[in-house]
C-alpha cells in the first residue's frame, strides 16, 4: 500500500520516522581504491533506498585487520584522499554516511569514525576503548580519544570537529540526534554511548569490526539489545565482513538494528557481497518513552558537548516497518507459552495474597461460559492449588437471563463441574422482572436500563452469597472492556480483586487456549474449545432461537483495532494520526480507512468519557506494560475533553 502523500511531501518525519541504514561492504585489505569505490556504491545504493543516515564498518576505507601496515604513510596517506573522494561523489545525495579510517593527529594514530554530509565531513570521533587482550593487539597502532588535546582536524584547510564529544543534530526537528562509538567503545563498562544519550542522542551508530567464535553472536545481539534499552534509542551497528584478513580471525559481517531494545532488522552473516541492513526508526517513540521514564536523567552527565547541524531529508515513500495485529501476544509460540505461564502465576500469586491477607479461603464467581469468567476461573483454580485449598470452596454461580443460550449455560456448568468446584445457580429473571416493575420500565423495553438491570442483579447475587459464605468476589472484565467502558457501573464493574483488569480481550483467548493444551482434563479442555469458538456477547437480550443475539464487536467494534489503539496511545503516547496511519497499513487487508477511522473515534470518546468507571474500580495484578488502574499506571481527569484528538483524526 502506498502512503498518500500531502504538499508534494511525505509526513513520515512529521510523525518521527528516520530510515537508517548499515552497510557490509565487500571489501579487500589494504586496497584504499577498490574499498572507496565499493563504499560510493553501497552509499548511493542506500541514498536510492531513502535512508536518511548510514553507517559503515570500522576502519572500512582500509580495512580493520591491516595490522602493522597501519605504520605505513602511504596507506594513511591513500586512506584520507579515499575520504575525500567519498565526500566529492557522494555530494549530490541526500544522505548522511558514516565511514571509518585510521587519521594521524598529534604524533598519534586514533580509529576515527567521518560523518559525511552534502559534500563536507561534518566531524571526526576516534575511538575510546583500544583493546589489547585476547586476539585484539589495537594499541600497537592505535591511541585512545582520552589522549586528545587539540579537538580540530584540518582537512583541506578546513577545521573539522574532532573528539567523542559530538552530537549530529537535525536543524528542524531537535528529537533527531545521533552519536557515535566505536566497536569495543560499547563492550566497556561505561561506554560513550551513555553519554551520547544523556546529551540527547536518539540514535547510536557503531562501527565495527567483531570477528567471531562460538557464542559471540548472540553474546553481542544481547549487549545491543540491553545498550539500546538501557540508553532508550536506536542503536544501528555495522561490523566488517568476509574481505578481512583470516589469518587468524574470520568476520562475519554482522549488521543489527535495535530500538529500545528491540531488534528491527538483522543481516545475514558469512556472506561476501555487500548488504545493507535498513530500518526505520520512530524517534517520537524513543522520546515518549525517555520523557515518562523519570529515572531517565537522573545521572546527571557533565561532558561539554558540540551539538552539529544536520539536514534530515523526508525520504521516505512507504514505511518499512511492520507493526504486529496483536501487539499484546508474542507471534512465537515458544515466547507465548512462556508468557502465557508467567501471566497466569502473576494473577493467582496475586489473588492468593488476597487470600492469605484477608484469612479468606472461599472465592465466588460469575460463570458465564464466556471467555473472561472461564479465565478468572482457571486463575481461581491455579490460586487455590498454590494454596492447598479445597476447589470446593470455589464457588460458581451461573445466572441464567434473557438472552442466556443453552450453548454458554452448558459450558458453564461443564466447566465448574469438570474441576470438582461448587456449581449454584441462580435464575435473574423473576428478580429482574420484579425490579422492572418497581422502576416502571415496560418489560418489552430493550434499552441499556434492560440490559443493566441484568448485570447489576447478577452482582448483587454474587456479593449477597459472597457474605453468606464468607468468600471473595472475583471479577472477571477484562482491560480491553476498562479501556472502552464495555461495562456496568455497579453492576460487573464491581468486584473484590479483578484478576482480568490488565488482560486485554485479544491475549484472553490465547491464555484460556494454553491452560487447556496444558490440561490432562479431556472435559475441562473440550469445554474449553467450545467457549473458545463462542462469540463474545453479554446476552442480555432474549432470543427465540438459541441463537446469540447480542454481538458485543457488531456495537462497540472489533477488539483487535481497539487493542491495537489502546496499546500505541497508552504505551508510547501516539497520536492519533499516526496511530491511523500505521493501523491501516498494519490492517490492510481486513478493514477499510473509513472503518480504522470509525472504530478509532469510537475508541478516543469512549477511553475519554467512560474514565469515571475506572476511577473507582476494585484492585487486580497488573501482569503488563498497560494497566488502566487509578492507583497504577492511569492517572486521567474523569472530564478530561477528547476534542483535540478526534479533530486530528477527522481531519484524515
Amino acid at each position: 500500500m502506498k502512503d498518500k502523500e500531502i504538499g508534494g511531501y511525505n509526513m513520515y518525519k512529521k510523525y518521527g520516522y528516520v530510515r537508517v541504514g548499515a552497510i557490509v561492504p565487500k571489501m579487500e585489505v589494504a586496497n584504499v581504491d577498490k574499498n572507496v569505490e565499493e563504499l560510493i556504491q553501497q552509499i548511493k545504493t542506500a541514498s536510492k533506498m531513502g535512508v536518511n543516515i548510514v553507517v559503515t564498518p570500522e576502519l572500512s576505507i582500509t580495512g580493520y585487520s591491516c595490522a602493522d601496515l597501519f605504520h605505513q604513510d602511504i596507506l594513511l596517506e591513500e586512506s584520507l584522499e579515499g575520504l575525500k573522494k567519498i565526500v566529492e561523489e557522494t555530494k549530490e545525495e541526500e544522505i548522511i554516511s558514516i565511514v571509518g579510517l585510521p587519521i594521524r593527529h598529534e604524533n598519534q594514530l586514533f580509529n576515527c569514525a567521518a560523518v559525511i554530509e552534502k559534500g563536507s565531513v561534518l566531524g571526526l570521533i576516534p575511538k575510546t576503548c583500544i583493546p589489547s587482550y585476547a586476539e585484539f593487539y589495537e594499541k600497537r597502532w592505535f591511541a585512545s580519544s582520552k589522549k586528545i588535546q587539540n579537538h580540530t582536524y584540518e582537512i583541506d584547510d578546513k577545521e573539522i570537529p574532532f573528539g567523542t564529544n559530538l552530537l549530529f543534530q537535525d536543524k528542524e526537528d531537535k528529537d533527531i540526534c545521533f552519536g557515535i562509538e566505536i566497536c569495543e567503545d560499547v563492550w566497556s563498562p561505561y561506554p560513550p554511548s551513555i553519554s551520547h544519550a544523556l546529551h540527547g542522542a536518539t540514535i547510536l551508530f557503531n562501527l565495527s569490526a567483531s570477528n567471531e567464535v562460538i557464542g559471540k553472536a548472540e553474546y553481542r545481539k544481547n549487549l545491543l539489545a540491553n545498550t539500546s534499552a538501557k540508553t532508550m534509542s536506536a542503536y544501528v551497528y555495522a561490523s566488517s565482513g568476509l574481505g578481512e584478513s583470516t589469518t587468524d580471525l574470520v568476520f562475519s559481517g554482522a549488521s543489527m538494528i535495535f530500538e529500545n531494545g528491540r531488534q528491527l532488522k538483522e543481516n545475514e552473516r558469512f556472506t561476501f557481497e555487500s548488504n545493507i541492513t535498513v530500518a526505520d526508526v520512530d524517534i517520537k517513540r524513543i522520546m515518549n518513552e525517555r520523557s515518562r521514564n523519570t529515572s531517565y536523567m537522573e545521572t546527571v552527565d557533565s561532558d561539554v558537548y558540540q551539538m552539529i547541524g544536520i539536514e534530515v531529508k523526508d525520504k521516505i515513500k512507504e514505511l518499512d516497518r511492520m507493526y504486529a495485529k496483536y501487539p499484546f501476544v508474542p507471534k512465537n509460540e515458544i515466547k507465548r507459552s512462556e508468557r502465557c505461564r508467567e501471566i497466569i502465576n502473576i494473577q493467582s500469586s496475586g489473588l492468593a495474597k488476597r487470600l492469605l491477607h484477608t484469612h479468606i479461603e472461599k472465592c465466588v464467581i460469575g460463570i458465564s461460559g464466556g471467555l473472561d469468567s472461564t479465565l478468572a476461573f482457571l486463575v481461581i483454580l491455579e490460586a487455590f492449588k498454590k494454596l492447598n485449598l479445597d476447589t470446593k470452596n470455589i464457588i460458581a454461580v451461573t445466572m441464567p437471563g434473557f438472552g442466556t443460550t443453552d450453548r454458554t449455560y452448558d459450558n458453564a456448568c461443564k466447566l465448574v463441574t469438570s474441576c470438582k468446584a461448587t456449581l449454584k445457580e441462580v435464575s435473574i429473571k423473576d428478580a429482574c422482572i420484579v425490579h422492572m416493575k418497581d422502576i416502571q420500565l415496560d418489560t418489552a423495553d430493550r434499552s441499556v436500563t434492560y440490559e443493566n438491570a441484568q448485570a447489576r442483579e447478577r452482582t448483587q447475587i454474587l456479593m449477597d452469597i459472597a457474605n453468606k459464605e464468607n468468600a471473595l468476589v472475583i471479577g472477571t472484565g477484562d482491560l480491553s472492556e476498562l479501556a472502552l467502558g464495555w461495562f456496568t457501573y455497579n453492576g460487573d464493574h464491581m468486584s473484590m480483586y479483578a484478576v482480568n483488569s490488565s488482560i486485554p480481550k485479544t491475549l484472553v483467548k490465547y491464555l484460556v487456549k494454553w491452560v487447556a493444551d496444558m490440561s490432562k482434563n479431556d472435559i475441562l479442555k473440550s469445554t474449553i474449545y467450545d467457549i473458545l469458538d463462542t462469540p463474545i456477547s453479554p446476552e442480555l437480550l432474549p432470543s427465540e432461537k438459541q441463537e446469540i443475539k447480542q454481538k458485543t464487536e457488531d456495537t462497540v467494534g472489533p477488539y483487535v483495532l481497539h487493542d491495537f489503539f489502546l496499546y500505541h496511545f497508552m504505551r508510547y503516547g501516539t497520536s492519533p494520526e499516526k496511530i491511523y496511519l500505521i493501523a491501516k497499513k498494519t490492517f490492510e487487508d481486513e478493514y477499510s480507512e473509513e472503518e480504522i477511522k470509525k472504530w478509532l473515534i469510537k475508541f478516543i470518546q469512549r477511553f475519554f468519557t467512560q474514565q469515571f468507571k475506572r476511577s473507582c474500580m476494585p484492585d487486580g495484578p497488573k501482569v503488563g506494560t498497560i494497566s488502566v488502574s487509578p492507583r497504577g499506571d492511569l492517572r486521567l481527569p474523569s472530564d478530561a475533553v477528547s476534542d483535540i484528538w478526534i479533530k486530528k483524526i477527522k481531519k484524515l
